[in-house]
């Protein structure tokens, strides 16, 4: 099985669920509380393990009791977890998650231990890095390190991927160092300047954003499916058609089940449908990493 490694985020995501997201100033009464391990890194280990990828995850928690639980619960999913490094100044990362009853969300990160994921901590992983398909990020941790593994693993020929969540200006460096960007319609008018809305739309932004050195852009764009620009084809797929309860962690779902069918040497866009119907399989369930499939739920 070829070794896919995630770089990313862990944190705790703190719930709640009611009829409608607040506005500013405003106290909104009733509804659910969940507690449960999240961050856009363990999300999308979760689901690459959970999908059949053989997973190292690399991220930073502090040593605090939220840090060790998401360690043992990484161990107990089958992540192997030995470059986890801790943090004895910061606490873990931690969310908070308002959900309405449209399965709309807003979020607010604590970063914590994971703004501290440093180029220290990844030198001790290099060589796994090297020998690895596949390697998994996102913006959740520093970008100094984000750049730092891009250029360590594409110079080694490993596929870099990066999901550009949440979004910032990435340098032309970075961006050439990557096989593939997968970033949402906000995210992809934040990098192209073009308003991402339908099928056309997409296909411009793809062009910009590929004109930046990117080898293939894939732009998920929710319930409509998402948009692929490779260098040989341009092509929407579509997703199942599901009722959503709860959308968080469909990206990272998607971005983690795209992994492991890339590390079984599935095209681009048989891996992208295989990402889509993972994705809209996690948002007919509460929670992150509590809504993500297993590979037989899939099959």
């Amino acid at each position: 099985m070829k070794k896919i490694i995630v770089i990313g985020s862990s944190n705790t995501d703190m719930v709640i669920k009611s009829s409608k997201l607040p506005a500013p100033g405003e106290t909104i009464l009733g509804g659910n509380f969940l507690m449960n391990p999240g961050g856009k890194g363990a999300n999308q280990a979760v689901a690459a393990v959970r999908l059949g990828g053989d997973i190292t995850f690399i991220t930073k928690t502090g040593n605090d009791i939220f840090g060790k639980q998401a360690v043992k619960l990484f161990e107990k999913e089958g992540i192997q977890t030995e470059f986890i490094a801790t943090d004895p100044n910061n606490p873990s990362g931690v969310a908070l998650i308002m959900v309405d009853d449209h399965g709309e969300n807003c979020i607010s990160v604590a970063l914590g231990s994971n703004g501290t994921l440093n180029l220290q901590d990844i030198d001790k992983a290099v060589e796994q890095i090297k020998s690895s398909e596949l390697v998994l990020m996102q913006l959740e941790i520093p970008l100094s390190t984000v750049e730092y593994v891009a250029g360590i693993a594409s110079a080694a020929g490993v596929k870099v991927v990066l999901n550009p969540a949440p979004a910032q200006e990435l340098s032309a460096e970075l961006l050439k160092s990557l096989y593939l960007l997968t970033p949402n319609e906000t995210e992809a008018e934040f990098l192209s300047g073009i308003k991402v809305k339908d099928e056309a739309s997409a296909g411009k932004a793809a062009i910009i954003i590929k004109s930046k050195g990117v080898q293939h852009v894939i732009i998920t764009m929710g319930a409509s499916g998402s948009f692929v620009s490779t260098d040989s084809e341009e092509i929407m797929v579509s997703a199942p058609i599901v009722k959503a309860v709860d959308t968080t962690a469909a990206g990272d779902t998607f971005n983690g089940a795209l992994m492991v069918a890339l590390a079984e040497n599935k095209s681009i866009i048989d891996a992208v449908k295989f990402a889509n119907k993972a994705a809209s399989m996690s948002v007919t369930k509460m929670g992150a990493q509590a809504s993500i499939p297993y590979r037989k739920d899939i099959l």
